[in-house]
């Protein structure tokens, strides 16, 4: 989303998407510099965020702020979330997946119970300045996906200008984009030795309805709760 949304901003042109980090592009609320970073560049202005709704103030709500959620089925959250901490030397030790599988269910996993998140969020719904959108969306649809984006931003793109935001942000375009592939975070961040954080689009588990090859061998992932909650 964050790479749709800096290619809305400059209407398809992927000048800015190759030149400036992702993260500075849209700076982390939960960053202790991420308003910091915003307000270096006029607006309209992006920041990103995986906090729970009730972790920002209520004014959010009543403001000019447009906000996007996008929501991705668990199971898919579950087997992309191990990978990618994975990669990130804050976690020492996951586990196996059959453990992080307990651990995501009880919501003892960074940014809390993905069900509780989602409720909270989708509360919203019905707000003038609350849009939401499934990756499974984005995937099949992405023209389609990024054209009601538009029209929830206010934001007239033409037929190639929305072609162009298309092919940008895709995932061959994000894999070979330095800028947005996260190869340029820190070895003291992410172990880089350890694998790719954009892989193989037909192998990676995590991608969408990817999760049955990720889950192959996990002993309760069927049953576990996430069977059909939130996959459409």
């Amino acid at each position: 989303m964050l790479e749709i949304l800096s290619l809305i901003r400059c209407a398809g042109d992927p000048g800015w998407v190759r030149s400036v980090l992702n993260w500075e592009r849209a700076p982390w609320v939960e960053n202790h510099l991420g308003l910091e970073a915003a307000l270096k560049y006029p607006p309209p202005r992006l920041l990103c965020s995986h906090l729970p709704v009730q972790l920002f103030p209520k004014s959010l709500q009543r403001s000019k702020a447009k906000i996007i959620y996008t929501l991705r089925c668990p199971k898919d959250v579950l087997v992309s979330l191990y990978h990618f901490s994975k990669l990130l030397r804050l976690f020492k030790d996951l586990g196996s997946l059959d453990s992080f599988l307990e651990d995501f269910l009880s919501g003892n996993v960074p940014y809390g119970s993905w069900f509780d998140h989602v409720t909270g969020w989708m509360g919203l719904k019905g707000n003038e300045n609350f849009f939401s959108i499934t990756y499974e969306e984005l995937q099949q649809d992405p023209r389609g996906s990024v054209r009601r984006i538009c029209h929830f931003l206010g934001k007239e793109l033409s037929e190639e200008q929305v072609a162009a935001v298309v092919e940008n942000a895709s995932f061959q375009s994000m894999k070979g984009n330095k800028m947005s592939n996260f190869s340029q975070l820190r070895d003291e961040y992410m172990d880089h030795q350890d694998g790719e954080l954009l892989r193989k689009a037909e192998s990676r588990p995590g991608l969408a309805g990817g999760c049955e090859l990720g889950l192959r061998g996990t002993s309760r992932a069927a049953g576990a709760g996430l069977g059909g909650r939130g996959c459409g």
